[in-house]
């Protein structure tokens, strides 16, 4: 079966190995706040970049699986789009793996087709993957942070745990299809300052129970809108 082939190191069974996934299909789930209020805050924070509010939520993006890349460096059509940390979850052989990405977007086509907008840029993803049966006895205590490299400047972007979206087994459960060779983007946090194009972003999952974290970065390269 043909996909795109993504190569991580594995972190499960006490071991660290360097491991290919052949990914078929990828996923964008949005607006998977637990706590209402920053979810409104979110959706707000959207709406005043024009993006109409969504019908329900969450919400699942379907995305190709070409879309994802280890890459340092990404290129983008003009200059508004950016980056938000989510957290992942990949299935492979039956197994869930816990890892990182940037939902990177056009913000501009966001506001008149959000699925659209999805497929417009690629999602770097960090390079390291957990397995997830790790974690889930800690859950709510990893932290997702993001920093932006903006004029020059690197600033905190976004912080907070991952309590503030669903946990894994419910965002699998309402999108009511098997995750299979396939990876999930699962939600992000409102961003410090409002959301806004970067020339690099800088993002990353940190456990402070098991004392380790991922992390990743990436530039921005913005290419010409001619016509």
């Amino acid at each position: 079966m043909s996909g795109t082939a993504l190569t991580f190191t594995v972190h499960a069974d006490g071991l660290s190995e360097e491991k290919t996934f052949t990914l078929t299909g990828a996923v964008i789930a949005g607006w998977t706040g637990r706590d209402k209020a920053a979810l409104e805050k979110h959706i707000r924070e959207l709406e005043e970049l024009g993006v109409t509010r969504p019908a329900s939520t969450p919400i699942y993006y379907r995305v190709a699986a070409a879309r994802l890349t280890t890459s340092d460096r990404i290129e983008c059509s003009g200059p508004h789009s950016s980056g938000e940390v989510e957290f992942m979850l990949l299935e492979s052989d039956g197994r869930l793996y816990l890892g990182i990405g940037s939902d990177h977007t056009d913000r501009k086509v966001e506001t008149y087709n959000i699925t659209v907008s999805k497929q417009m840029c690629d999602k770097p993803v960090a390079r390291d993957l957990w397995l997830l049966d790790d974690v889930l006895p800690h859950w709510d205590r990893l932290i997702l942070r993001a920093h932006a490299v903006i004029d020059g400047a690197r600033v905190l972007y976004q912080e907070g745990s991952v309590a503030a979206m669903l946990p894994p087994d419910e965002v699998l459960a309402l999108y009511g299809a098997p995750l299979k060779d396939a990876a999930m983007f699962c939600g992000t946090l409102a961003a410090h300052g409002g959301i806004r194009p970067a020339e690099r972003f800088e993002f990353e999952i940190e456990d402070p129970v098991l004392g380790r974290a991922i992390r990743h970065g990436y530039d921005v390269a913005v290419l010409p809108v001619v016509g």
